[in-house]
């Protein structure tokens, strides 16, 4: 679930060796590494991210790392309670500037959008505002705000911000 929303995962040991990761972790962690290289030990990667942060990793914990922005001090958050049987570390890693937003396909099959309601739908969830979307696209206020009205519609939805929120929870499923 944490690759579908773009969220990186780490395992460590006990004793904080890397055990295992996904793709979203390396992309994250190339992303705050400095040197514009892809990090090519991500150990290292994780060490620099988290320098000068006070942490402490308990063995069959849950930790998350929140990234705000590039060369930014990272927030760590522990969850309390959560207890991995072989006592590894589990570390989610939240890039709050990365956006994943709803599959297409799936939007299509939910709602019944056509491709310039769904186009739209994509456009709102990276957060363009429609103005913005009529201008880069070249379309007409009135037609963006007439795909829009139809896009309230289909997903049952009043506002913006409702429709933006219920797009923002699709982006988890395939």
């Amino acid at each position: 679930m944490l690759e579908r929303m773009g969220c990186g995962w780490l395992v460590l040991s006990e004793s904080k060796r890397l055990l295992k990761w996904n793709a979203a972790a390396e992309t994250i962690l190339a992303g705050c590494d400095d040197s514009h290289d892809p990090p090519t030990d991500l150990s290292a990667a994780l060490r620099s991210l988290i320098a000068g942060v006070p942490t402490h990793f308990v063995p069959g914990s849950l930790s998350w790392i929140v990234i705000r922005n590039a060369g930014d001090r990272p927030v760590i958050l522990d969850e309390e309670g959560v207890v991995t049987p072989d006592r590894s570390i589990i570390l989610a890693l939240l890039d709050r500037q990365a956006r994943n937003g709803p599959n297409p396909q799936t939007l299509q099959k939910m709602f019944g959008l056509t491709g310039a309601e769904t186009h739209l739908a994509l456009r709102l969830a990276r957060g363009d505002a429609p103005l913005e979307i009529a201008e880069r696209t070249r379309l007409s206020r009135t037609t963006i705000r007439t795909q829009l009205a139809s896009l309230f519609a289909k997903t049952e939805t009043r506002r913006q911000a409702e429709l933006v929120a219920l797009l923002g929870r699709i982006s988890v499923l395939p």
